[in-house]
């Protein structure tokens, strides 16, 4: 545990999966933060390429915790908001590094703007091109019917790669939803935010550069797109009525249909096979998912044309 006067402004969680190469750059820039203070949470799931040891000996000033297995990124955090001391808790993925000044920056926005429960930072590439980071909208959201009406503030939801919340506020609803294993989790705990009284902030002065998807780069691409999907389908049954749920795989079944048709009437013609081939695994992941998200009378309904 870092060593600093008085009592932490801000904690810091990483959690870390087999970045060993990366997560050395992204603790350092927390640590080179001097406007105020925090404390460094480090949770590892289950790593396999020495990330352990590394921080062990690079970083003992860091609170480690090295789980035996991945537990995934929803668990993972919530494994150390008990111990976090901070009045603000700030997720931080390990193949981000914050630009100098940042930590600083996000302390003094919330404590500015008491009405903001959780807020993103500006997300950038390694060159500098911004990232997409925020949103006023939430998947799906367009097919509902009054669910999230009310709802405080104009954003959405921000990515969870750099995102701080209120400690208080994280702690009342109970940390983020471990149902999310991976992606989704960030979306869901945005809208339970809001759902509490409070709005999404975005710190556009705050700058992370995010190299993004690290710890799945070992993962192939269209395993990638199923999981999101499947992250995607748990948000739906978990905030949306079930009319709106139906409503939601019918339109992607629809969607997913059209693509398919397009893409195998077009292949024969088309220059990038390869290309072709993933797209048509996409849509069929879509069209799978859609599917077995119906009810039995439901799919029975689409066979007969009920869509």
């Amino acid at each position: 545990m870092i060593r600093e006067t008085g009592q932490p402004q801000i904690s810091i969680i990483i959690v870390s999966y087999n970045t060993q190469d990366l997560i050395g750059n992204c603790i350092q820039s927390v640590l080179a933060e001097e406007d105020c203070r925090k404390e460094i949470f480090v949770v590892d799931n289950g790593s396999s390429d020495g990330s352990v040891t590394y921080l062990q000996k690079v970083f003992p000033m860091v609170s480690l915790v090295a789980n035996n297995e991945n537990r995934g990124f929803a668990a993972a955090n919530n494994q150390v908001l008990h111990r976090c001391r901070g009045k603000f808790v700030f997720f931080l993925n390990p193949d981000a590094r914050l630009r100098r000044g940042a930590l600083g920056t996000i302390v003094s926005y919330m404590e500015s703007n008491p009405q903001v429960g959780l807020a993103g930072t500006r997300l950038v590439d390694p060159d500098g091109t911004l990232q997409w980071s925020k949103s006023e909208q939430y998947l799906g959201e367009e097919y509902t019917q009054g669910e999230l009406s009310g709802l405080p503030g104009s954003i959405a939801c921000v990515i969870g790669a750099s995102m701080v919340v209120r400690a208080d506020v994280v702690k009342n609803i109970g940390g983020f939803d471990e149902d999310f294993f991976i992606y989704g989790e960030d979306l869901d705990i945005c809208l339970r935010v809001r759902k509490h009284g409070y709005q999404i902030g975005y710190i556009d002065e705050a700058v992370a550069i995010h190299l993004g998807g690290q710890s799945e780069r070992n993962t192939t691409p269209i395993a990638v797109w199923d999981k999101k999907i499947r992250a995607e389908h748990l948000f739906y049954k978990k905030h949306y009525d079930a009319e709106t749920v139906k409503r939601i795989n019918r339109k992607k079944i629809s969607k997913a249909c059209r693509g398919i048709i397009v893409l195998t009437l077009s292949f024969p013609f088309v220059r990038n096979k390869l290309r072709a081939k993933y797209r048509l695994k996409k849509y069929l992941l879509v069209y799978r998912h859609a599917k077995n998200s119906l009810s039995a009378k439901d799919r029975l309904g689409e066979i007969l044309g009920g869509a």
